[in-house]
């Protein structure tokens, strides 16, 4: 039902909200294609977090020739045959690269990013998933990925924050803002099932779901 209506659906939102483990068991449980973006494969990502002034740049950058790299020979034609689930959306990099780089180094960025001309399909459909920056840094710490070990709870304020301006902008795509506070989609079959019921109801191009409070496990 919900693959006959988005063929392309996007999980987005901060480091610690869920977006990977949602998105694949969304792929698993519909039978399509994932695209994940690969954190661990940036080089400069662990010393980002330590240093974020000093290579914030580097790694931005990094991002950006990575998620080039994934769509390249990918388009919208593609997606009708062949559904496909992603965690990440491009125009993000454009709200980490203001939120991170100097003036400077984000007007070099955009000289790059203009140049290179990054091309993804337009999503059918955005998965915006919110937690509080306490809750980010807890699930961070737990699931221990030794690059993410420095992540400060002031920078996931910020990035909370960047992220609430920019989805309240965003109109490329439904968007349906999901608050992951008390939810587990990693581990509670009736979470997930209560999203994918959620979505497969949605009628307009912007919807809210809430759950009431229930521990995180």
């Amino acid at each position: 039902m919900i693959l006959e209506k988005y063929h392309y659906i996007v999980i987005e939102g901060p480091i610690g909200a869920g977006k990977t483990s949602l998105a694949q068991n969304m792929a698993d449980c519909l039978e399509c294609a994932l695209l994940l973006e690969r954190p661990e494969e940036n080089p400069f990502l662990e010393k980002f977090y330590s240093d974020i002034a000093r290579y914030s740049l580097p790694a931005q950058l990094s991002f950006l020739l990575q998620r080039i790299n994934q769509f390249r020979g990918v388009t919208q034609a593609d997606l009708l045959s062949r559904p496909t689930i992603s965690d990440f959306l491009l125009e993000k990099d454009q709200l980490f690269a203001r939120m991170t780089l100097s003036k400077a180094e984000f007007e070099l960025y955009q000289k790059i990013y203009q140049q290179m001309q990054p091309q993804a399909p337009s999503p059918d459909l955005v998965i915006y998933l919110q937690a509080s920056p306490e809750k980010l840094l807890e699930r961070i710490k737990r699931r221990g990925n030794s690059y993410e070990r420095n992540i400060s709870e002031q920078y996931l304020y910020k990035l909370a924050s960047s992220y609430t301006q920019f989805f309240h902008q965003y109109d490329k795509a439904p968007v349906i803002i999901v608050n992951s506070e008390n939810l587990n989609f990693a581990n509670n079959t009736a979470d997930f099932n209560l999203l994918l019921r959620r979505i497969s109801q949605m009628r307009g191009a912007r919807e809210y779901f809430n759950c009431g409070l229930r521990e995180y496990l």
